[in-house]
């Protein structure tokens, strides 16, 4: 995972396996106003149920080439 400014990037297709613990430790693991960009190479529809359960916004972008952006937070306001 790699980290900017005020965000993570957490590249699942580098995941081997189901990238579910990977993406729950990386949402624990924000600090305070931090977002979590999620890169995958489809959309991860089951996860966004969890997202709401567990209180974040979700804005999912499918990119150019094929490959979905999902940028997570607390408030994406």
């Amino acid at each position: 995972m790699s980290r900017t400014d005020g965000e993570r990037v957490l590249d699942v297709r580098e995941v081997d396996g189901p990238p579910f613990d990977e993406i729950s430790t990386a949402l624990t693991d924000l600090e305070d106003g931090e977002r979590l960009r999620l890169i995958a190479p489809f959309e991860p529809r089951p996860l966004y149920e969890v997202l709401e359960e567990r209180g974040f916004e979700y804005d999912p972008e499918r990119t150019g080439d094929g490959l979905f952006e999902v940028l997570i937070a607390d408030s994406l306001e």
